[in-house]
C-alpha cells in the first residue's frame, strides 16, 4: 500500500490574501493621508481659485473666478458673513436673507 501525503492547495488562494493584503494598505494609506492633511467631507462652496457671490435681491448665488469681478446682478457677500461650505452657518443664512441694491442686508420675503 503506497500512502502520500499531498496537499491541495488552491491557486487562487495565496492571490487573494495578497490583493486583501494590498487593499488594506490602500485603505490605511488613504486614511492616514486624510487625517494628516485636514481632509474635510464638507463640501465646499466653491472651487479652488473661485470665490463666492449672491444675487443681489435674492438667494441665488455662484461662483467667480479669483481676480474677477462678480457678474452684473451679483455681489461679494459682506465680510466676516461668506459661507464657505454646504449648510454651514453663513450657507443657512443666506437662505433666508439677501443684499439689496444698496448693500443693505435684508430678509428675504417668504423666507427664501
Amino acid at each position: 500500500m503506497r500512502i502520500t501525503n499531498r496537499v491541495h492547495r488552491s491557486p487562487a488562494a495565496p492571490a487573494d490574501r495578497a490583493t486583501r493584503s494590498v487593499r488594506g494598505l490602500v485603505l490605511a494609506c488613504a486614511a492616514a493621508a486624510a487625517v494628516l492633511t485636514g481632509c474635510s467631507m464638507e463640501e465646499a462652496t466653491c472651487g479652488g481659485g473661485e470665490y463666492p457671490v449672491l444675487t443681489i435681491g435674492g438667494t441665488g448665488a455662484a461662483c467667480v473666478p479669483h481676480g474677477e469681478e462678480p457678474p452684473e446682478g451679483y455681489t461679494r457677500y459682506p465680510e466676516g458673513k461668506v459661507p464657505e461650505h454646504v449648510g454651514d452657518k453663513w450657507d443657512t443664512y443666506w437662505r433666508t436673507h439677501t443684499v439689496d441694491e444698496h448693500g443693505k442686508i435684508v430678509e428675504v420675503p417668504g423666507g427664501g
